[in-house]
C-alpha cells in the first residue's frame, strides 16, 4: 500500500515539474527574446547613436551570455534617420513582424515620441536612450518607456547654470525648430532667470538646415553675452563651424552648445571647442570601469569611444534581459514593475527608475581639453563637475506625468 503511493506520489510530481516547465517556457513569447534597435543609422544624429547603438547592444546581448532563460536573444535593427514618420511605422513593423518585445534607441525626441507611443498602444517596452526632451517621461509619459540616460532639464541644470555662474548674465537662443529644441530652450531659459540673467532673445532655424549665418548675425546683433545652440548633432556642428568663420568665436560673446557629444567635437576638432562646457550622463574617462567598457568598445568600432547614449543602449540592454532573467518573463507590465522596483548598478550607470519612467543617475559636467592637453583622438574632455542625480532631474512634485499624478 505504501508502495502504491509513493508511486502514484512520484507519478503526481512528474507531472507538476513538466507542466510548470511548460509555463515556464511559455512565458517567453515567441520562443525567443526580441530587442529592436531602432535609431538614426544613416542621419543627421548617426554618429551619435547609430551604428555605435548596434555593437552596444550586441556587447550586452554577448555579457549577458546570449540567452535568457535558456531562449535565443535576437537583435533586429531599424533606420529612421530622426524622422518621426520612419520612427512610428518601424516601430510598428518591429513589434507586429519582427515580434520585437523591447525597442532600445530612439536619437531624436521627434522619433522618441512617436515610437513610444507606439509601443505604448502594442504594451511593449521602449527605452530611450538618446533623445532628450523632458515631455518623454513628463506629460508625454507612458507605463511602457524609460527616458534611461539624460533631458534637457539635466542639460539647463548643467551647462546652463554653469555658464551663468561665470557672469554670463545675458542669453540669445538659436534653436532647431522641434520639440527638443524648443524645450531645451525653455529649460534653459528658466535656470538663467532663476539665476539672475536675462534672455534677449531667440530665432529658430530648420533641422538639418546648412547655413545658419542669418540666425548667427541675428544671435550677433542682439549684444548678448552668451549664444545659446539649443540643437544638437549635425546642427551643432554646423552652428559652430560657422560661427568660426563669421569670426563670432572669437569675440566677446561666447558661443555654448547645450548638447555636445565625443562625436561632435571629433568631428570639429578641439581648436574650435576647447574650453567648452557640456553635460553628458556618462563619459568613458571618467573612472576605471568606464574605461574598460570603453576599451572593448572601441575594438569593436573602429577605435572610436563610446558616446553617453551608446554606453546608454548597453546598459539599458542589459539591465532590459536583468529585469527577464528575475521575473522569469518577457511580459512588458512585468519587467517593467522591476525596473521599476530594482536599483541599478551596472558598472556604467548607477540610480532608480522613477515611477514616471525617468532613470534618476548623477550626470557630468564635462570642459574640452586644449589640443595640447589631449593624449589622444577620444582623449577629448575633463570632468570638472559630477551633478547629484536629484539635482540633475525634475522634482516629482513639479510632474505631469499621469503615472505620478494617479
Amino acid at each position: 500500500m505504501n508502495m502504491k503511493k509513493t508511486v502514484i506520489s512520484q507519478v503526481v510530481a512528474a507531472a507538476t515539474l513538466a507542466a510548470s516547465g511548460q509555463v515556464l517556457a511559455q512565458t517567453i513569447s515567441d520562443d525567443a527574446v526580441r530587442i529592436g534597435v531602432l535609431t538614426d543609422l544613416s542621419g543627421i544624429y548617426s554618429a551619435v547613436e547609430g551604428p555605435g547603438a548596434v555593437v552596444a547592444a550586441e556587447m550586452a546581448v554577448a555579457d549577458f551570455g546570449g540567452k535568457v532563460l535558456g531562449k535565443d536573444i535576437i537583435i533586429t535593427t531599424a533606420d529612421t534617420q530622426s524622422k518621426a514618420d520612419l520612427a512610428s511605422s518601424k516601430a510598428r513593423e518591429m513589434f507586429e513582424r519582427d515580434k520585437v518585445d523591447m525597442i532600445v534607441g530612439n536619437v531624436s525626441t521627434a522619433s522618441a515620441l512617436a515610437a513610444m507611443e507606439v509601443a505604448d498602444q502594442m504594451k511593449k517596452v521602449a527605452l530611450v536612450t538618446g533623445a532628450a526632451s523632458l515631455p518623454i517621461t513628463n506629460e508625454r509619459c507612458n507605463p511602457y518607456t524609460v527616458h534611461w540616460v539624460y533631458d534637457t532639464y539635466a542639460l539647463a541644470h548643467g551647462t546652463g547654470k554653469a555658464v551663468v555662474e561665470t557672469g554670463k548674465k545675458t542669453w540669445f537662443f538659436v534653436t532647431a525648430d522641434y520639440a527638443f529644441g524648443h524645450t531645451l530652450q525653455r529649460d534653459t531659459s528658466e535656470v538663467v532667470l532663476a539665476s539672475g540673467g536675462e534672455v534677449l532673445g531667440s530665432v529658430a532655424h530648420p533641422i538639418r538646415t546648412t547655413d545658419f549665418a542669418s540666425y548667427l548675425f541675428q544671435a550677433q546683433s542682439s549684444g548678448s553675452q552668451v549664444i545659446a545652440l539649443a540643437n544638437a548633432g549635425g546642427d551643432t556642428i554646423g552652428s559652430i563651424k560657422q560661427a568660426a568663420e563669421l569670426g563670432i568665436m572669437g569675440s566677446d560673446q561666447t558661443v555654448v552648445p547645450l548638447l555636445m557629444f565625443i562625436s561632435d567635437i571629433q568631428a570639429l576638432g578641439l581648436r574650435e571647442t576647447q574650453g567648452m562646457n557640456f553635460t553628458v550622463g556618462w563619459y568613458w574617462d571618467f573612472n576605471e570601469s568606464n574605461r574598460k567598457f570603453a576599451e572593448r568598445f572601441m575594438e569593436k568600432f573602429k577605435g572610436t569611444a563610446p558616446t553617453s547614449v551608446q554606453a546608454g543602449v548597453y546598459s539599458a540592454t542589459l539591465n532590459y534581459l536583468k529585469a527577464i532573467e528575475s521575473t522569469k518573463t518577457d511580459d512588458s507590465d512585468a519587467v517593467m514593475k522591476y525596473l521599476k522596483s530594482t536599483p541599478i548598478d551596472d558598472g556604467l550607470f548607477k540610480g532608480v527608475i522613477r515611477p514616471d519612467g525617468k532613470f534618476e543617475h548623477d550626470m557630468y559636467l564635462l570642459q574640452v581639453k586644449a589640443p595640447k592637453e589631449s593624449k589622444s583622438r577620444n582623449d577629448i574632455a575633463s570632468v570638472v563637475r559630477v551633478i547629484p542625480a536629484d539635482q540633475a532631474t525634475l522634482p516629482l512634485s513639479q510632474s505631469q506625468c499621469k503615472l505620478v499624478k494617479g
